[in-house]
């Protein structure tokens, strides 16, 4: 195995997380270093089953989101097992979940037992509403928030009506969120000695990234006014067509416009009062998109690019999925890793973002079977192969 050199190397993560948001925050931690033990029941997560697959449980979903991960299936239901469960978390770092508040008290596992047991302990969960409130215990799902917090009614169809997001845009970015705020956690665990719990709900924290731009009126309490950024809201604000595809390009300052209405050929629209200052074009940003509705048809893609390119002025063609994996910028940058999983053969999967000069992130291991390190984790945890082969049996 190769050596973690993240800087979060020698922390350790135990993750019964499922499905997408908690799995996505316990990749980042074992992206940066973190030992994570991936605890499952014994017919394993969810996502293993969906997606292609060479072996059956290996699903691309599951794959995408449990690298850098050990896995331990157990039958939380039997004492050794849990007995077992507990050890671990005595010795762990961090224990992260993002089961129901009341599920988790149930089993034993809330954070008033697990600190007596372990007071540095950072305890991190996450669920769709804030813990204490009325709706603790409703169950919530990805759609489910995009619909209640208004994200659905930005992306409506022609027709009106709410439409969700084509990705689990909530899920991922509630997942990013509890990681990050695990690393504060432990952040302050290293200043003070003092373990804590951190509870990041969905629906707040799509609400506080969706509102940035569109509290608009909102802000000054008056949504009545109106909410939302026209600009981002604008059926113009889109890939324009040009004569062989489509291109994305947005100026923002002045000077930017001058540059791209002179290379449309209506330098005269740089003096247009509807268009001539930040304002303005945001009050008339319907017709300021029009134009390059209008404009951007008249040359092919490539053409558009020589000429806005060296203008400094944000371009690209707008492809599709399927065009990333030959993309020559991905390629530069070794995006799409090439690996050779254990089971499933000859795989992609995608870097670690983040760059650190000082303790860069790696991967360590590939996503694993289900219970692959088993009897691996549970002498760690002190037990004894008699003790070994009752929880597993």
């Amino acid at each position: 195995m190769t050596k973690p050199t993240g800087p979060l190397a020698g922390i350790k993560v135990i993750d019964i997380t499922t499905v997408v948001l908690g799995p996505y925050a316990s990749q980042v931690l074992g992206d940066m270093g973190a030992d994570v033990i991936k605890v499952e029941t014994t017919t394993g997560d969810t996502t293993r089953f969906i997606g292609p697959s060479r072996t059956k449980g290996m699903g691309s979903y599951f794959a995408a989101l449990n690298r850098n991960k050990r896995s331990l299936a157990i039958d939380l239901k039997r004492p050794a097992a849990m007995r077992a469960l507990l050890r671990l978390i005595d010795e762990a770092d961090v224990f992260v979940h993002n089961m129901r508040i009341g599920a988790a008290q149930r089993l034993g596992l809330d954070y008033e037992s697990l600190s007596k047991r372990n007071p540095r302990l950072v305890y991190a969960c996450a669920s769709g509403f804030r813990k204490g409130s009325s709706l603790q215990e409703f169950p919530a799902y990805d759609d489910l928030i995009q619909g209640l917090s208004g994200i659905a009614s930005l992306n409506a169809g022609a027709d009106g009506a709410p439409r969700y997001f084509p990705m689990v845009v909530v899920d991922k970015l509630t997942g990013s969120n509890l990681a990050s705020m695990i690393g504060m956690a432990l952040f302050h665990r290293e200043r003070t000695g003092e373990g804590q719990e951190v509870h990041v709900p969905m629906l707040e924290t799509i609400l506080s990234f969706a509102l940035v731009e569109h509290f608009w009126h909102g802000m000054y309490n008056e949504p009545e006014k109106g909410v939302g950024y026209p600009r981002v809201l604008s059926p113009h604000r889109r890939p324009y067509k040009t004569k062989d595809g489509y291109i994305s390009v947005i100026a923002v300052s002045d000077a930017q416009w001058k540059k791209l209405f002179e290379a449309m050929g209506v330098p005269h629209l740089s003096d247009d009062p509807r268009f001539n200052s930040t304002q303005a074009r945001t009050t008339h940003v319907d017709a300021l998109y029009a134009t390059l509705t209008e404009g951007m048809r008249h040359r092919t893609t490539a053409e558009w690019i020589a000429e806005l390119q060296p203008a400094d002025i944000p371009c690209g063609r707008a492809g599709t999925l399927v065009d990333l994996f030959e993309d020559p910028y991905l390629k530069e940058t070794g995006f799409f890793e090439a690996v050779d999983h254990p089971v499933e053969g000859k795989m992609l999967m995608t870097a670690v973002p983040a760059r650190f000069s000082k303790s860069p992130p790696n991967t360590t291991r590939l996503w694993p079977t289900l219970g692959e390190h088993n009897r691996e984790v549970l002498r760690e945890a002190g037990c004894s192969e008699a003790e070994i082969d009752t929880i597993l049996a």
